[in-house]
């Protein structure tokens, strides 16, 4: 959640280059009939590729799930006639809480605890006490981890046992599901929004949500942050794409469902843009502050932002937990698609864990139990500085990397012929000139200059706590520990290089060239039936030019 680079000129930029690659992953999936890994057989010289993505999209199922169960704990504290951060007679509040409401700040008090580095500020919000002394429990630094806290663990555990069960069946029980979880959170939005709409000073947030900034295209952060919102809202890199259309109908349209899937993605954003700055508008007016000054990033704009706006209105349990519902089914829905695209991932190499429901009921449980094991260390006294580290090295940049990979790997050494050729196959017609001058130039340049500006901008991490003026900067071992995690999945990319040269014979020409040959799985009956029958047996053939 990211409230400062709300200009959304760059993210229309940025999904030309997504679209293509989001095809490409989908559509090797389709013609392979396999999960991420296996599927990169097509290549076998960069296998590794399906193992990264496989590794990011484990880090990521881990740490999304503690945001659910953050949302879960909020609609707990939800059922009753107060909400609980909007008092400050708590356990857990301090001589310094003061409640949000409708009355101005002195801007005396600003000023003042502007230049006040080193101590607390004068007030802390009831909300924001809430959110860290009570949801959190948060320790003063990662090297203090503390314990793990009873009721956020639970509510991870609650989290993973949905999970499990709405996905332990297989891809069409959670299909169906996915249905009801999809469309559900549009229902809250559109609620939410006419809500939001209705307060005074909506209308402003609105206004600076929707009006242009064209000075921030010169921005290099806001091409950074973009550039890696369309990796994450697409799922690429991830192996979701790729393991999702393993599922398909051999010859399914994916094109269609790629443009279509690009308009739901476009208008989904609006959409929730629009619910939130109508929220923060309605904060800058009530409080007579910058609506700048208002925003935060990251978990802060969802667990302290949001729940102090709805604190103020009437009703103010009801409007949490409709916020909070919208939040959670958006969530298990990214959930649907990471955990199984994992599980796809490795059940190429268990095959009877996923033909078997007795077995995959076996093998999902040890999933769901290992990445909530993994969870827990997220939700102790020190748990939002893994969350932070996790979520800042594990994917961002890194992740704009496996991307390049895939099209260039895709579009110059499997070949654009041949995927065209694939697609022709499935889709019965052959896609146009300016998709293959996507493939090769313009998405691996478009990614390669995302990831060097991403570098260009790149600071080392620190974590802005609401009740502190000074920003926690994490220490030498934890960023260390921080790139040991990014380097963990991108260099298994030249490791599982190294491994198939070793294991390949002849020459080492002669091998790397064996490993750019695509290698048919002749288990996959489907797949062997066309290879037969259709062109996808001179696609395999090493003497044919991809070029």
């Amino acid at each position: 959640m990211d409230s400062h680079h709300h200009n959304h000129n760059p993210n229309e930029l940025v999904f030309l280059a997504g679209i293509p690659l989001f095809l490409l992953e989908v559509t090797v999936g389709q013609v392979t009939r396999r999960g991420v890994i296996a599927a990169w057989n097509i290549c076998p010289l960069f296998q590794g590729i399906g193992y990264a993505c496989t590794l990011i999209n484990f880090f990521l199922n881990c740490y999304y799930t503690v945001i659910m169960a953050w949302a879960f704990h909020f609609i707990f504290s939800s059922f009753t006639s107060q909400l609980p951060w909007t008092r400050c007679d708590q356990s857990w509040n301090t001589p310094a809480c003061r409640v949000f409401t409708n009355q101005p700040i002195n801007s005396s008090i600003i000023e003042n605890t502007t230049h006040m580095s080193n101590i607390s500020l004068i007030t802390v919000d009831a909300t924001t006490e809430y959110w860290e002394y009570r949801v959190l429990s948060i320790s003063d630094g990662i090297h203090n981890i503390g314990t793990v806290k009873w009721d956020l663990a639970l509510c991870l555990l609650f989290t993973w046992i949905i999970i499990y069960l709405c996905i332990w069946n297989g891809i069409k029980t959670s299909a169906k599901i996915m249905y009801v979880t999809a469309l559900l959170p549009y229902g809250f939005m559109f609620i939410l929004l006419i809500r939001t709409a209705l307060l005074d000073g909506a209308s402003n947030g609105l206004i600076h949500y929707l009006k242009p900034d064209w000075s921030k295209l010169t921005d290099m952060t806001v091409w950074s942050d973009a550039g890696t919102q369309i990796f994450f809202s697409y799922s690429l890199g991830l192996g979701v794409l790729t393991s999702f259309g393993s599922y398909n109908q051999f010859h399914h349209n994916s094109l269609r469902d790629c443009y279509l899937f690009a308009l739901v993605n476009t208008f989904t954003s609006l959409l929730s843009g629009c619910v939130i700055f109508c929220t923060l508008g309605y904060m800058s007016y009530i409080s007579n502050i910058p609506l700048n000054q208002i925003a935060e990033s990251g978990p802060g704009l969802g667990f302290i932002v949001y729940p102090k706006a709805i604190g103020t209105m009437p009703g103010s349990p009801f409007w949490s937990i409709c916020f909070f519902i919208m939040i959670i089914l958006l969530g298990i829905d990214s959930m649907f698609a990471g955990v199984e695209g994992f599980i796809a991932a490795a059940g190429d190499y268990f095959p009877h864990a996923l033909t078997s429901k007795r077995f995959r009921c076996i093998f999902v449980g040890c999933v769901c139990i290992t990445s909530y094991l993994v969870g827990l260390s997220m939700v102790t006294n020190g748990g939002m500085y893994v969350f932070q580290l996790l979520d800042y090295y594990s994917g961002s940049r890194i992740i704009l990397i496996v991307g390049l990979l895939e099209s260039l790997v895709i579009g110059y050494i499997y070949g654009y012929k041949r995927i065209s050729n694939d697609m022709k196959m499935m889709y019965g017609f052959s896609l146009t000139w300016i998709t293959c001058l996507f493939w090769c130039i313009v998405t691996p340049i478009f990614t390669f200059a995302l990831f060097i500006i991403s570098v260009i901008v790149y600071e080392e991490l620190t974590y802005k706590r609401a009740s502190i003026h000074k920003p926690y900067r994490f220490p030498g071992w934890a960023v260390k520990v921080g790139w040991l995690i990014a380097s963990s999945s991108v260099l298994l990319i030249p490791l599982v290089m190294i491994i198939k040269i070793f294991q390949t014979s002849g020459t080492l020409i002669q091998r790397i060239k064996t490993l750019c040959i695509p290698i048919i799985d002749n288990s996959n009956t489907e797949i062997s039936k066309f290879n037969v029958t259709t062109s996808t047996g001179t696609l395999y053939n090493p003497d044919e030019k991809t070029m």
